[in-house]
């Protein structure tokens, strides 16, 4: 039964090391670029209403 397990596990390692590709890995020429465009205009606007409703729930008597 050993002699099986051995065996069995040197094939598989065998196999997964003949299927290998060599893998290159290399820097690009040019710098990467992140474009970071993101608009926040939305928030801030919910946040000034609704600092506004609170402003007006607490002085009933502005208007």
């Amino acid at each position: 039964m050993r002699k099986q397990a051995l065996l069995l596990s040197g094939i598989c390692a065998a196999l997964a090391a003949g299927g290998c590709i060599p893998v290159q890995i290399q820097a690009p020429d040019e710098p990467i670029e992140i474009n970071l465009n993101v608009n926040i205009r939305q928030e801030v606007i919910v946040r000034l209403e609704r600092d506004a409703e609170e402003l007006l729930e607490r002085n009933d008597d502005l208007f």
